[in-house]
This record gives C-alpha cells, sequence and structure tokens, in this order.
C-alpha cells in the first residue's frame, strides 16, 4: 500500500474513532440526563456496540497505521528517555495511551450500566445507586480521554510540540 492511501485511512480512522467517542458519548449522557429508563436502556445498548464496532476497530488500526507511515516518512519516536527528546511522535504515543487508558474502564462501566439497565427496564425498578455512581465515573473519565485526543489531532497536523 502507499503512503497517500495509508495517510488517507489513517486520518478516516482516526475521524471514526474521535466521531463514534463524542457521539455516543453526547447520547448516553443526554439519555442519562432524561430519566427515562427505555431511552437509558436502549441508548447504552447501542454505545456498547458501538464502541466494539467502531472503536474497537479504529482503536487497533491507529496505531499500526500511525507506526508505518512513521517508519516509511522515516520520523523517530522520541519519548524524552536515554537521550532522546520527547518529540511530537512520542507525545501522540504517550497521549493515545492516555485515552486508551481511560477508555478500558469506560468500556467495562458501559458493559454494566447498560446490564443494570435492561435488568431495571425488565424489572420494573429504578436504576441502582450503583449505576449513578458509575455515570459519574463515566463521565471523569471522558475529559482527559476527550483531551488527549484532541491532542493527538493537533500533533498530527503541526508535527511540533
Amino acid at each position: 500500500m502507499d503512503y497517500l492511501t495509508m495517510k488517507w485511512l489513517h486520518i478516516l480512522s482516526s475521524t471514526i474513532l474521535f466521531g463514534t467517542g463524542i457521539g455516543t458519548a453526547f447520547y448516553m449522557f443526554v439519555a442519562n440526563r432524561s430519566g427515562d429508563l427505555r431511552a437509558i436502556s436502549v441508548v447504552t445498548r447501542w454505545v456498547v456496540r458501538a464502541d466494539w464496532v467502531f472503536t474497537g476497530s479504529t482503536v487497533i488500526f491507529q496505531p499500526l497505521s500511525g507506526w508505518w507511515m512513521a517508519q516509511q516518512a522515516g520520523f523517530e519516536f522520541g519519548f524524552g528517555l536515554a537521550n532522546t527528546p520527547l518529540n511530537w511522535l512520542g507525545l501522540t504515543v504517550l497521549l493515545y495511551v492516555m485515552a486508551g487508558a481511560c477508555w478500558l474502564p469506560v468500556v467495562w462501566l458501559q458493559i454494566r450500566m447498560r446490564d443494570m439497565a435492561a435488568s431495571a427496564l425488565a424489572s420494573g425498578h429504578a436504576l441502582p445507586a450503583r449505576y449513578w455512581r458509575y455515570e459519574k465515573i463515566w463521565c471523569v473519565l471522558g475529559i482527559p480521554a476527550f483531551t488527549s485526543l484532541v491532542w493527538v489531532f493537533h500533533l498530527m497536523v503541526v508535527k511540533t510540540i
């Protein structure tokens, strides 16, 4: 595959990753604020599916395509260790890892929240207090994940710190 095609796929993939993340977060946040258990149950179910299909696939493709392009273009990864100063590519990797470190527990939380919502809907009971504790953690983890990916986009464009 040529560099330009890979670059296009990398940009498309990053857009899908970011867009799915912000889109599903928005709908889950709004559904939770509505207090409508049916809406919460439907949205949490689809958010989990979207995360697996879109986010899961792009989370794998992004570092592979990024590494390939860096190798082709002759860019070096600088992480600030052992006489290699931190550079834009190294910082991008670190920020991507940070976003991933937030996303993994978010996936776990979303699955549990989906299950609690489905159970509450089926039983006719209200959502348990644990659901709302998870929702707060879910919101807090979204802030560094979102911010990290915004910085990754910036670094991909300007290629400097």
